[in-house]
């Protein structure tokens, strides 16, 4: 098991925002029903129901399995210290500076480059790993 490569990152996370464009898709269904084609672009209450998705989709995957779905694609896992899932609080957190890491464009995420355990932003801030474990350890 060795924390997983920027390239590996980038992989699941191309996977997962496919898988969050559909479930954005689906949320903005009830908006569309009520606003029409007049559905303003900045309306406060669909954008906080886009985040509220986001952080459904992986906080309930991160603390339930570990992983997500394009993350179980590429092989990695979300775990904190002794191997296990890694708790609410500790997913909600990741979450938020993750958010922060893109942000500041994706320097977050960059930072692993020059960590000297491979860790981005969010994985030291929550006191996570992303793991990569080849197929023959899943």
């Amino acid at each position: 098991m060795e924390n997983a490569s920027l390239l590996r990152r980038l992989g699941a996370i191309l996977y997962d925002s496919l898988l969050l464009i559909a479930l954005g898709i689906l949320a903005t269904v009830p908006f569309v029903l009520i606003y029409g084609e007049d559905m303003p672009a900045e309306d406060l209450l669909h954008q906080v129901t886009l985040l509220v998705v986001a952080y459904a989709f992986f906080v309930g995957f991160w603390c339930r399995t570990g992983s997500t779905l394009g993350m179980l694609s590429w092989g990695l896992r979300v775990e904190g210290d002794e191997r296990q899932t890694p708790t609410i609080g500790k997913a909600s957190i990741r979450f938020v500076v993750a958010i922060v890491s893109w942000l500041a464009l994706g320097l977050g995420f960059l930072w692993q480059l020059w960590d000297k355990d491979k860790l981005t932003w969010h994985d030291r801030a929550s006191g996570t790993h992303l793991r990569y474990y080849p197929k023959k350890n899943r």
